[in-house]
């Protein structure tokens, strides 16, 4: 139903298909923004070691953990930020930030430029996929937020897992440095052109406003108070955080410690390529059904079944070390099915406990903790590999996914999608009938 209309007087409508040329721009906007993070996928542990000669592992993943605590803390900022900036002002800014990535990282002098250039990609990518995933919520209304997101990251990844593939490649034939860093020129051009082109989705966001059943919340709803309920009071919130920053530690932890892993077992940079490549590419593209999913039989059963499925990717890697490409393939697979049954179901989970008028700021909590597995991820493998042994990580990293899931299962609880969230109805946002 045409309910409002922008500032051309075109008419606005929620609905993928009423939407689907912005919403095919943004796809192609995050294929740039997860190719841009791919280049690192493959080459840059391995930049660490041989390049700049770095002994302790711990050094060596210092670049995931400067990445990871910029971008979670871009993200927390990027949901506040949205009350004074357009989602398109802070996505054109996020490209900005990212332009000088693949040049750094092709010709930086010294690990500490490496270092440098990740914090300016985090800096891009809390911006920019955040503002994507934000931008696409709202263009498809309450009823398609799992598919919405399920197609957001499913781009992103299918795009970091070709790069880390292609990278890899590249680095076989050229050398670790300067080529397979310099496609990202390409998706740093391609990124902010189409970034130019989209339009803002505010209207979007006022004719779901419009149509809510439930009027803006009167208080509880400052930064603060937002961030603590998604982290704590909220108890789906906080099961849903929980299980989002131990997935993206279990991505740093793999980042940083796989191509070193099988180089130490003797597969090649093709080989390494390949195994960083299936990950993100299963990731991705699984996220387009399981996102869909999400939204027919509810977002807790992919979820929990996600986290375990991850934790048997681990134990994968281990048992089947002795043939190191076939215990990279299978775990990688294993790693990247059971994050697509979990990526987009945790953003809808999310999303479906917030009211409009907050979302936004509970998404960025949310991608916050989140993205600070990255860096505790490569902090935990850091210190347990240089203690002990890089096999020792990967337990560490089964372990700790598995206590997710049996959290997860316990803390989440289903509500409809098109349900409203009465602020302070109940401590556990456990309300509402299970999505259709």
């Amino acid at each position: 139903m045409i309910a409002a209309g922008d500032s051309r007087g075109r008419p606005v409508r929620l609905g993928l298909r009423e939407n689907w040329l912005q919403f095919t721009f943004l796809v192609v906007v995050n294929v740039c923004v997860g190719g841009l993070v791919g280049l690192e996928r493959t080459t840059v542990p391995l930049i660490g070691t041989q390049v700049f000669g770095l002994t302790s592992d711990l050094a060596v993943f210092a670049f995931i953990i400067a990445f990871g605590v910029t971008k979670a803390l871009t993200n927390l900022a990027a949901g506040a930020l949205t009350a004074r900036f357009t989602r398109k002002q802070l996505l054109l800014a996020g490209w900005a930030l990212g332009v000088p990535v693949p040049f750094l990282l092709a010709w930086a002098p010294s690990w500490w430029w490496i270092i440098g250039a990740n914090v300016l990609l985090g800096l891009n990518q809390g911006l920019t996929w955040s503002m994507t995933v934000n931008m696409k919520i709202d263009l498809v209304g309450p009823q398609r937020r799992g598919l919405a997101t399920g197609l957001n990251e499913a781009a992103g990844y299918v795009a970091v897992g070709a790069t880390a593939l292609l990278t890899g490649y590249l680095a076989t034939s050229y050398g670790l440095r300067p080529v397979p860093e310099l496609i990202g020129v390409v998706f740093v051009a391609a990124g902010l052109g189409l970034s130019l082109v989209v339009r803002d989705t505010a209207v979007h966001v006022a004719l779901e406003l419009a149509q809510h059943h439930t009027p803006k919340p009167a208080e509880h709803t400052g930064f603060w108070a937002i961030f603590t309920r998604t982290t704590w009071r909220d108890r789906s919130l906080r099961g849903a955080s929980q299980a989002g920053l131990v997935n993206n530690l279990n991505d740093g932890l793999t980042w940083g410690v796989f191509p070193l892993l099988f180089t130490d077992y003797g597969l090649g940079l093709a080989a390494v390529g390949l195994i960083k490549g299936l990950y993100p590419l299963l990731w991705g593209l699984g996220q387009i059904p399981t996102g869909h999913l999400a939204d027919r039989i509810g977002r807790k059963p992919l979820i929990v079944t996600g986290m375990f499925v991850q934790s048997f990717g681990f134990v994968l890697a281990l048992t089947l070390l002795a043939w190191p490409l076939l215990a990279g393939i299978t775990s990688a697979i294993a790693l990247g099915i059971g994050t697509a049954m979990v990526y987009p179901a945790l953003i809808a989970s999310i999303s479906d406990h917030a009211h409009p008028t907050w979302r936004a700021n509970a998404l960025g909590t949310y991608r916050f903790w989140r993205d600070i597995g990255y860096a505790a991820g490569a902090l935990v493998a850091g210190i347990i590999a240089d203690a002990l042994n890089l096999e020792a990580t990967v337990i560490a990293a089964a372990v700790l996914t598995a206590l997710s899931g049996v959290l997860a299962a316990h803390l989440i609880t289903e509500r409809g999608t098109t349900t409203t969230y009465l602020a302070g109805n109940s401590p556990s946002g456990a309300t509402g009938e299970p999505p259709r």
